[in-house]
């Protein structure tokens, strides 16, 4: 069960850290968030953490530590999302996936 919340949660990553290059979605996005600048850097941070999510599977403390950043990284995201007041659908994706981050960094490999 474990293996595949990595999986979900890498895959997921992966997705929107690849969208942060490519989207046109995301790039407005960002601008609402007032963070345009910040769109590569979060995209990059992303897939990186995405595959060391993925090299945990060998590795288990580097995937605890990707684990770990990728809840930071979403705590960031909930604080951004309640400066620029999304409402609370908005702010659900970003609490899942911290919850599902913090169990695998709590939990381990």
């Amino acid at each position: 069960m474990k293996t595949a919340l990595v999986l979900f949660s890498a895959v997921s990553f992966l997705v929107y850290g690849v969208g942060c290059f490519a989207s046109d979605y995301l790039r407005q996005e960002f601008r609402r968030y007032r963070l345009a600048d910040q769109r590569r850097l979060v995209g990059s941070l992303q897939c990186a953490a995405a595959l060391a999510l993925l090299a945990g599977l060998s590795l288990p403390s580097l995937g605890q530590a990707a684990a770990g950043g990728l809840a930071l990284m979403m705590l960031v995201a909930l604080a951004v999302r309640l400066r620029i007041r999304d409402s609370v659908p908005q702010m659900l994706p970003a609490l899942g996936y911290l919850g599902l981050n913090a169990y695998l960094c709590a939990a381990g490999f």
